[in-house]
């Protein structure tokens, strides 16, 4: 191996950790709510994929079309968030309530696409930096999984301290989360 790269794949590395941050942050929150470890296996592997799908569909995007996308989908994210994070505040304050939104069927694949949104749009950009796609794809894949499965562990942990709070912690986490996609 040349020491280009060497460079190229410590670079993806750490754009991966940087990547998966966003993941590991809105799983923290996510965490707090009751969710079996089973639950949260599945949770990371979902997520990992789709840290693998949205760049890939981004560098094939990112080779023909411009940065634009990228913004708006970034702003469609941080509404998702946004949207998670106020259904679980409600639900923490109306007991009554019925979780619209869990990390299951149709609502975990809005979670996963809202926290790779970002990697949709550095997907973009690798397209058209021409980087080396497969060793790229996996390392953002294998850094979300894993953050992701830190992020619920320590938030189930969180959970257990405390009690009824860590829902509205949690929701406040992906409502803050959403907001700084939203506004940058």
């Amino acid at each position: 191996m040349s020491e280009y790269q060497i460079g190229e794949i410590v670079s993806l590395v750490f754009m991966s950790i940087a990547l998966g941050m966003d993941a590991f942050s809105v799983s923290l929150g996510m965490g707090m709510q009751r969710i079996r470890l089973k639950r949260i296996a599945l949770i990371g592997v979902i997520i990992g994929l789709f840290h693998m799908i949205m760049p890939f569909i981004g560098i094939i995007l990112g080779k023909a079309i411009s940065n634009q996308i990228g913004e708006i989908t970034i702003l469609i994210g941080g509404f998702l968030l946004l949207v998670i994070g106020a259904q679980m505040l409600f639900s923490a304050f109306n007991h009554e309530a019925t979780k619209i939104v869990q990390p299951m069927g149709i609502g975990l694949l809005f979670f996963a696409l809202s926290v790779s949104m970002d990697s949709f749009s550095v997907g973009l950009s690798l397209g058209m930096s021409g980087v080396k796609t497969a060793i790229a794809l996996f390392l953002f894949g294998a850094a979300s999984m894993i953050l992701t499965w830190i992020g619920m562990i320590l938030g189930k942990k969180v959970h257990g301290l405390l009690g009824v709070y860590s829902e509205i912690l949690g929701g406040s986490i992906l409502c803050g989360f959403g907001l700084k996609l939203i506004f940058g």
